[in-house]
């Protein structure tokens, strides 16, 4: 074929694509619909997880699962936002880590909502500000985040959802020469994640003023030309730092998950997490009898952490199943006043 009939070609299926996306989003309408009758949410993650799967395993062609993944992803917002937009609460601003995790799941086109603080986020969807909220849980350089457990802890939202993040940090200054900075701004957590970069390019003397977030990090170095961001590179480039260095972290493994939280629960979608928080009795043997429950029912525990909330042991408990499965309903049954169910949702990874 010559480059003009490629191109014909190609016109044509974008013009029946076009008219198979117009027959989808009426179906999609008659869909929200019958929701709006029953008060059933919109977003179900474990629907469209389903839809996304069984695409992948009929696929034959050029596309790879990633490119599913954002065609369909996409889509599926767009058929959201067509139904009944609904805000996306994020910890802000713009640009941050968090912001391109809740991008990654809700896609462009909904409307996100920068809030200051984790427990911030909490209230705001408690309230219905906002619909979804996206939070960080932990992080494979600096563990688990508390705020978002203290927060599970006194809100009763559900974990709908959880997102994995590849973090990749980037140094960005408006300073020709390494020599010239006097000053670099980060969050805390960052400058442990690149401390072996700092000290080769002999930066670990300079003064670190940790900041609220890397974006304020980007808006700092703006205004200071001895100065550095320890940042993500989109925020370097949204807010035009110059950038020196990209994939700065120590670690090629640096990633971070997240959980959106919401009002509703989720259906079984045959490959469940479930996450619950535990307060046992203060006899001994306590946390071993509730443990070996799972054991004895063939039920993987994935993750287990030990926190102080307001003086008392807290434990943070994640294991693979729903909590409408047989098995676990009866571990709920018997230890029901020691367990608050946070959610059950489809599982991305089973760790960082």
């Amino acid at each position: 074929m010559t480059l003009d009939e490629l191109r014909i070609e190609i016109d044509n299926i974008d013009d029946t694509l076009l008219k198979l996306y117009n027959e989808r989003m009426d179906f999609v309408h008659q869909v929200g619909a019958l929701k709006n009758i029953t008060g059933a949410p919109i977003y179900r993650p474990e629907r469209e997880q389903a839809i996304l799967n069984r695409l992948k395993a009929q696929n034959s062609g050029k596309l790879t699962d990633s490119a599913i993944d954002a065609l369909f992803l996409e889509m599926f917002t767009v058929a959201r936002n067509l139904e009944l937009p609904e805000r996306v609460a994020y910890l802000g601003p713009e640009a941050s880590f968090t912001h391109q995790a809740a991008e990654s799941k809700f896609g462009a086109m909904s409307a996100y909502l920068p809030i200051n603080s984790i427990q911030g986020i909490f209230r705001e969807v408690s309230r219905g500000t906002a619909k979804f909220g996206v939070v960080a849980i932990e992080n494979s350089s600096n563990g688990i985040v508390s705020d978002t457990i203290h927060s599970l802890d006194t809100y009763d939202l559900k974990i709908i959802a959880e997102v994995v993040l590849d973090v990749h940090l980037a140094f960005a200054t408006l300073s020709p020469d390494v020599k010239g900075i006097k000053r670099i701004y980060s969050k805390d957590i960052a400058f442990g994640q690149c401390r072996k970069f700092l000290e080769d390019l002999g930066l670990d003397e300079v003064e670190y003023i940790p900041v609220e977030s890397t974006v304020k990090a980007v808006k700092l170095s703006l205004k200071d030309n001895e100065a550095a961001a320890i940042c993500p590179k989109v925020a370097s480039t949204l807010y035009k730092l110059p950038l020196l260095f990209d994939n700065i972290q120590d670690s090629d493994n640096n990633r971070t998950r997240f959980f959106i939280i919401s009002d509703f629960e989720n259906l079984p979608s045959g490959d469940d997490k479930t996450s619950i928080l535990v307060r046992l009795p203060n006899t001994p043997g306590a946390l071993v009898e509730f443990l070996n429950d799972f054991e004895k029912a063939n039920i993987n525990l994935t993750k287990i952490k030990s926190h102080i909330v307001d003086g008392k042991s807290l434990f943070f408990i994640e294991f693979n199943g729903h909590q409408n499965d047989v098995a676990i309903r009866e571990i709920i049954k018997k230890h029901g006043d020691c367990i608050k169910i946070l959610g059950s949702y489809v599982k991305e990874a089973d760790d960082v």
